[in-house]
């Protein structure tokens, strides 16, 4: 690794640890030549990964738009942000998990509606009316019922 300091090409690694959500390895270095200190991150590049909507277009999956649409969910509840956000590390770190390239906006609603359901019932309803489409509020009724057991 090249100094960011002084450019000289060999620096030294004085720690090494993963960083709190895994996804990449912290590691500080020192300079052997100018002995300034710096952190580099080594992370996963992950393929792209595309979501198959509906009605068969096809985009890049987005943490941002995914959190987009969580955040709406969650707006007015309590509900921090860093909640949140593991959320959707979670639900990114399961898709990838299947190791496939396109996935379909179907499964992403079903584990977003997945997670919202364990963290805060009001916010899965929300989202649930959005993601299922409800059209009245008879399907806001039963969904209702099916959280309470019956």
């Amino acid at each position: 690794m090249k100094c960011i300091y002084c450019g000289f090409e060999e620096t030294g690694v004085l720690d090494s640890r993963e960083t709190e959500d895994l996804l990449a390895v912290r590691r500080r270095r020192e300079c052997e030549k100018c002995k300034k200190r710096f952190t580099t991150y080594e992370r996963v590049d992950f393929e792209d990964l595309t979501v198959v909507k509906k009605d068969g277009r096809r985009e890049k999956f987005s943490q941002e738009k995914l959190k987009s649409g969580i955040v709406k969910a969650c707006e007015k509840r309590n509900i921090s942000i860093d909640k949140i956000d593991e959320m959707v590390r979670n639900i990114e770190t399961n898709l990838r998990k299947e190791d496939l390239t396109e996935v379909s906006s179907k499964k992403v609603g079903e584990l977003v509606s997945n997670a919202l359901k364990d963290l805060d019932k009001v916010a899965y309803i929300r989202f649930a009316s959005v993601y299922k489409e409800f059209e009245g509020v008879g399907e806001f009724k039963k969904e209702i019922e099916k959280l309470k057991g019956g």
